[in-house]
């Protein structure tokens, strides 16, 4: 049987957070040998705000040695940055002129985020067509995303759909969202009210971030909002959301069942022993990680090697695809010439 395609994109974006790793890295490398994996760092989606050159070039190599020192092998699956493809900026264009308005400035996103801006820059607005390209030019089956990014997948399935109806043939494989059940929305420390950011991970006992140091780990859990309870039980009740938080966050990282978690903490002596073996847990997975990813960042050359593999490979995959669309869609390839 033929292995189903999956394709995972993530900005290169600082405060990387344990949010992060327990809802994308981890299930991205646990499932790698299951399906024909394409993980990308998406830079060119980071450009629809403004960015300081210098720190986007370091953030993209830092996200991309933040995948592979997960545990993203790169002889398993395609591991590369997004704007060394040349078949996804030029892939959007195509996508653009079929793709209406209306169904970009329907996007919640979208919405949202140009509500905040006085002015709004055009990609904010078409970004979701380039992720639509980023996924459908792989033929991908399966876009493993949280919650708050499920319409972007399906937009890409409706622009799929629009494509092959528009051609008529199926040319585009219609991916699926997929969410993961365990870990998929790590909630903040501080405020389990909410869902672990990244603009707010450098406010102290707001999140883990991902290259903290072990004190700093502990000190975080340490802060965690809970409440005036001692029970330590999976639970319904929003009064427990800061200790059903970290059970979610043990259970994520240890792969237990919700039983198995609780038989962890029978003997417990409160909210204090919870939160100490949360945070040791936490640094014992997170320390191999740091330091394989101290080790990429020291070895740029290994690093350049590892993406220029994956965007050759990547290439040879959307190429084709794209070439393929601009002949249905009438244009005169070179080759033809």
């Amino acid at each position: 049987m033929t292995k189903k395609r999956v394709f995972s994109g993530i900005q290169p974006t600082g405060n990387v957070h344990l949010g992060n790793y327990l809802g994308s890295y981890k299930n991205w490398v646990a499932k790698q040998d299951e399906k024909v994996n394409f993980f990308c760092v998406v830079d060119l989606h980071s450009l629809t705000v403004p960015q300081v050159p210098e720190q986007l070039r370091q953030e993209t190599l830092s996200m991309a040695a933040i995948l592979l020192a997960s545990g993203l092998d790169p002889d398993k699956c395609t591991i590369f940055v997004q704007s060394h493809v040349t078949a996804h900026a030029e892939g959007c264009w195509l996508l653009n002129c079929i793709t209406p308005l209306g169904w970009l400035q329907r996007m919640t996103q979208f919405k949202d985020k140009s509500a905040r801006q006085e002015s709004v820059l055009t990609g904010l607005l078409d970004y979701p067509v380039l992720m639509a390209g980023d996924i459908i030019f792989y033929d991908a089956h399966e876009v493993p995303v949280g919650e708050d990014q499920k319409q972007h997948v399906e937009l890409a399935r409706d622009i799929a759909q629009r494509f092959n109806s528009l051609y008529e043939e199926e040319f585009f494989v219609i991916p699926q969202p997929v969410i993961p059940e365990v870990g998929a929305r790590v909630m903040a420390l501080d405020n389990p009210a909410v869902k672990m950011s990244k603009s707010m991970a450098h406010v102290r006992g707001h999140a883990v971030r991902f290259l903290d140091e072990p004190d700093e780990i502990m000190r975080s859990f340490k802060r965690a909002v809970t409440d005036s309870g001692r029970e330590i039980r999976f639970s319904d009740d929003p009064e427990k959301a800061g200790v059903n938080n970290l059970l979610e966050i043990y259970q994520a990282l240890t792969g237990k069942s919700q039983a198995e978690v609780e038989a962890d903490f029978a003997n417990a002596r409160g909210y204090g022993d919870l939160k100490v073996r949360v945070a040791e847990v936490t640094i014992e997975t997170l320390r191999p990680i740091q330091q394989r990813y101290h080790q990429l960042m020291a070895d740029p050359a290994e690093l350049g090697q590892i993406l220029a593999k994956g965007a050759m490979q990547a290439t040879a995959v959307s190429q084709p695809k794209v070439d393929r669309m601009k002949e249905m869609m009438g244009l005169v390839l070179p080759t033809r010439l």
